[in-house]
Order: structure tokens, then C-alpha cells, then sequence
């Protein structure tokens, strides 16, 4: 199973340094099935997206509580076992936790498949965003229009070799 890990660059250099995405339980993005109700969509790339898109909201949250980490999202992209992941059937129809799953081991590092991070010329807007999510949470309309707008970025794909140039 594709699952996406959203992370920050110092988690992902921590991950590369230690040889695994970790410490177990990760929450993690993946089609589940009531993404693919939700969407209602047989593609798979639009899916896969549509989980893409949801881990990089979680990495947006997470760099809003790292206030000296880089201000670029970062998702990394790892096959598991199904077996490993797990998912509450129960918040289907929440759509706040749409693809939402659980992984029971930390992830070995050979099991990435790809990283995806915004590009240097995104960070003002996702450095906005972080700072805007705890007024939009609030129900702020403005700051919820900058939450929105880091959707105008899209993640750069980088292959695993590239995760050293990456995080250096």
C-alpha cells in the first residue's frame, strides 16, 4: 500500500539520519476507502493526489508547532504492507479525517518510494499559512483564504538519492 507521511525537512533529515521514518505509530494519509467515496473517483492518480494533498495539510500543522523548521512541507511517499496500516472506518464520514491512517512500525528508509517538498520560492506563503492556521482553525475567514492559498504551490518531486541535497 502508497502511504503518505507528512513531515517537516528536519524530520526528514532526522528520518534519513536514523534509517526510518519513526518513531511507531505514525499518522499517515493513504486511499482509503472512504477517500474513494468521498471523491468519487475510480482514478488512481487522483486519489493518490487527493492523500498527497492531505499529508501536506498535516506537514503544514506540523511546521505551524516547529517555528525554526524550514517553512516548506514535506511528505514522504513509502509502500508498506498492508497489514502495517490501519484506519478508523468510523470517521468516513468526517471529512477532516478523509484518508486519515495509522502505521504500526516505524518505516524503513528502502521502503520510500519518493519525497515530495515545496520548492524554495514557496516558503513566504507557507510561512504565512503556518502563522494563519491557528486563526483559521478560528473560524477567520481571511486567514483561512492564506491557509488556501499554499494549495497554489505544488510539492516538486524529488527521486530518494535526492533526499540528501535535499535536507542539506
Amino acid at each position: 500500500m502508497r502511504v503518505y507521511i507528512p513531515t517537516t525537512l528536519p524530520g526528514l533529515a532526522e528520518a534519513h539520519k536514523a534509517g526510518e521514518v519513526g518513531p511507531a505509530p505514525l499518522d499517515a494519509y493513504a486511499v482509503t476507502p472512504a477517500l474513494r467515496e468521498w471523491y468519487v473517483s475510480d482514478d488512481i492518480e487522483e486519489l493518490e493526489y487527493a492523500a498527497l494533498t492531505r499529508a501536506a495539510q498535516a506537514s503544514l500543522r506540523q511546521l505551524a508547532l516547529q517555528p525554526e523548521a524550514p517553512r516548506r512541507r514535506v511528505v514522504v511517499v513509502v509502500e508498506v504492507e498492508d497489514a502495517a496500516v490501519s484506519y478508523d472506518p468510523s470517521r468516513s464520514l468526517d471529512q477532516a479525517g478523509l484518508g486519515e491512517v495509522r502505521l504500526s512500525a516505524a518505516v524503513p528508509m528502502t521502503r520510500t518510494a519518493a519525497v515530495h517538498a515545496d520548492a524554495d520560492d514557496a516558503e513566504p506563503d507557507v510561512a504565512a499559512a503556518a502563522e494563519a492556521l491557528g486563526a483559521a482553525d478560528a473560524g477567520d475567514d481571511d486567514a483561512q483564504f492564506v491557509v488556501d492559498g499554499v494549495e497554489d504551490h505544488e510539492l516538486l518531486w524529488y527521486a530518494t538519492q535526492e533526499i540528501p541535497g535535499l535536507i542539506g
